[in-house]
């Protein structure tokens, strides 16, 4: 049986370098992709395993053509690569929410566009992490929760057209991760400064954050279910990657009116 290639975008830290590692763990041939490869330091050395590092730009339509171009084969694709954004829409400026949206959303797009073909000829499948941020929408989260929800709502529709040329299509929903993640999420001095009308609120939000990435899962614990979706004999659409990320989305999934996720997240801010 031949080794079996995945790229995983994203891969310098948190649970694009955790499942990187995993599945070269696993036996896979693993084109891990940054879009600065300055930043992988010893990280694969120091894990013990062996990976095909790779420069990738997730919103750079010509980097992402020159990194697939150079694959000759590829079963499976992760798309991890995304960044964090907290904000509100009367204190930032819609190039603010573009910005995030060209990460998190059009950069899914580009690389899966460029994967499809590869994918197609093996009979693959893509995995793209969203959150639970996807299905619930969160104070201060906008246009993170925007980008996440846009990435859910095309997948879940791309996942029956692709699956009749069987390559299967999933979203992986973590709720609060350990990992630089949060340190990136553009929470700083600025963001608290420039709160206006909105200061007591986004206190409120901090604090209520803080103590929920107190208890965070590990970037290791997402990317043990990242694998065992990519050996899946018959992979779900939706894989939530613990207890609480379940409950959570659950509040949603069966929230007909709204009104249990509205007293659910009025609770952040009070």
């Amino acid at each position: 049986m031949s080794v079996k290639t995945v790229l995983v975008t994203g891969t310098s830290s948190g649970i694009g370098l955790a499942t990187a590692v995993a599945a070269a763990r696993s036996g896979w041939h693993v084109v891990a992709t940054m879009r600065d490869t300055a930043k992988a330091g010893t990280l694969a050395d120091d894990a013990g395993v062996s990976l095909d590092l790779r420069a990738l730009d997730v919103t750079d339509p010509a980097s992402v053509e020159a990194c697939l171009n150079g694959l000759d084969q590829l079963d499976a694709l992760v798309n991890n690569a995304g960044a964090g954004h907290v904000g509100t829409l009367e204190q930032e400026t819609i190039d603010d929410v573009r910005a995030v949206m060209e990460v998190n959303f059009f950069g899914v797009l580009h690389v899966t566009r460029a994967a499809l073909p590869l994918l197609r000829a093996s009979k693959g499948r893509v995995v793209t992490v969203t959150s639970v941020g996807g299905v619930v929408g969160q104070p201060f989260n906008e246009a993170y929760c925007a980008a996440k929800s846009a990435v859910e709502g095309f997948m879940e529709s791309l996942a029956p057209v692709t699956a009749t040329t069987g390559v299967s299509v999933s979203v992986v929903e973590p709720g609060a991760v350990a990992s630089e993640f949060v340190s990136n999420a553009s929470i700083d001095d600025k963001v608290q400064d420039n709160a206006g009308p909105y200061a007591p609120a986004l206190a409120a939000y901090l604090e209520r954050t803080r103590n929920a990435f107190a208890n965070a899962q590990s970037p290791h614990d997402v990317a043990v279910r990242l694998v065992d979706l990519l050996a899946a004999e018959q992979p779900a659409f939706r894989v939530l990657t613990s207890n609480a990320a379940r409950a959570f989305a659950g509040t949603k999934l069966k929230d007909l009116d709204g009104s249990a996720v509205q007293k659910l997240t009025e609770a952040w801010v009070a």
